[in-house]
């Protein structure tokens, strides 16, 4: 059995660093996914059934388009979340095709069976703005300096880029830190 913090660890190494094989490490089989995307900025298929096609969705097609992709986790999971934890998260990237950057928030619903692997994934996209390639250096300065893949709200803010666009991250980050979703 391995732990929740096993599991999303796993699958945030899995996603950023484009290594699908750790796919299986958290996620059963048959697990399931479900995208709740509110914003134009981005697009993923709105579900996913199977360890395979989960990890065609979240880490083979969107390593086609994205790197130097960075995601925290705005808490971490305790002892008492073995078959839940939701948890706000924040991520970073950069186009491919364009170096344009995007940076985005929203929030992770897991729910893990008995043996701790993830049964269902529930990634809900809240915000996500697009900045110019000139902010690249600036944005990943900023995000590989935060703890990984655990981060606090306080740990978010600190050093966050003054770019138009950030203002509303930083609003989502504010409202996370004084609303945690236990």
């Amino acid at each position: 059995m391995i732990a929740p913090a096993v599991a999303v660890e796993t699958y945030i190494l899995a996603k950023d660093g484009n290594r699908p094989f750790l796919m299986r490490r958290a996620f059963a089989t048959n697990a399931e996914l479900e995208m709740v995307v509110k914003t134009d900025a981005i697009s993923f298929p709105a579900t996913a059934k199977g360890v395979k096609a989960i990890a065609d969705v979240l880490v083979h097609r969107f390593g086609i388009d994205y790197e130097n992709v960075c995601t925290v986790c705005l808490s971490r999971p305790s002892d008492a979340d073995r078959r839940h934890f939701a948890c706000h998260w924040l991520v970073g990237m950069s186009a491919k095709s364009d170096g344009q950057v995007r940076v985005g928030c929203g929030r992770y619903d897991w729910h893990f069976g008995s043996d701790g692997l993830v049964e269902k994934l529930v990634i809900t996209i809240d915000v996500m703005n697009m900045f110019p390639t000139t902010e690249l250096a600036a944005t990943m300065n900023w995000l590989s300096g935060l703890p990984y893949p655990w981060c606090t709200p306080g740990e978010v803010l600190e050093g966050m880029p003054k770019a138009e666009g950030f203002a509303a991250i930083e609003a989502y980050v504010k409202q996370a830190r004084i609303s945690p979703e236990r």
